[in-house]
């Protein structure tokens, strides 16, 4: 899969989103982007340097997460985690809004077609436990972005600025659909065994 496609197909897994800029959700200009100048310029040729899935996301977000753990300093572990899952929610319930109205719909359907395991080949290793029309399990044993923050030894972070977003962009595309999870890899736990369940 081009470097391209990876970044689109993996964005709506993790919310990404809640990051709110275009370098945490791995924009690359290209010649196609509307703020790139039609005059080409040395600053706009694409990268020439070749980097794995594991080295794109420890790029990625490291900034963040020393931005972060710097916050928890200042702020206090506590405030700092809050502070990320008000703002989580808060963009990934606009996320899930904005989903739903890009969508033919928004039923359960559509929605847990979003999870298509080979979408995430790169980025998740899934896989389905049960698919009816008001359950959708997926138990994942690997997670990219679990990786990367636990090799940071930042899971907390991860897990309030990209795992609590799961909730929230569930609701925002049908407040139907619930959300049911006990376990995370960011957390330490041996899978993520994310359960949506439709309740209307």
């Amino acid at each position: 899969m081009k470097r391209r496609q990876f970044i689109s197909s993996a964005i709506p897994t993790c919310s990404l989103i809640c990051l709110g800029s275009a370098k945490f959700l791995g924009a690359s200009p290209t010649k196609t982007d509307s703020f790139i100048q039609e005059a080409k310029h040395k600053f706009d040729e694409e990268f020439s340097r070749k980097l794995t899935n594991r080295q794109f996301f420890a790029i990625q977000y490291r900034e963040f997460i020393e931005l972060t753990k710097a916050m928890e300093k200042s702020m206090g572990k506590d405030q700092t985690i809050e502070f990320l899952k008000n703002y989580t929610k808060e963009k990934m319930l606009a996320y899930g809004q904005n989903h739903a109205k890009k969508s033919p719909d928004n039923s359960f359907r559509t929605y847990v077609k979003t999870f298509d395991p080979e979408r995430y080949q790169d980025t998740l290793t899934m896989e389905i436990i049960e698919n009816t029309d008001t359950a959708y399990e997926i138990k994942v044993t690997e997670c990219m972005w679990a990786s990367t923050f636990m090799a940071a030894k930042a899971g907390d972070i991860g897990w309030a600025s990209i795992c609590f977003g799961d909730y929230a962009w569930a609701e925002g595309f049908n407040p139907k659909i619930k959300l049911v999870r006990d376990k995370t890899l960011m957390q330490g736990h041996d899978i993520c065994n994310h359960q949506y369940i439709w309740t209307g």
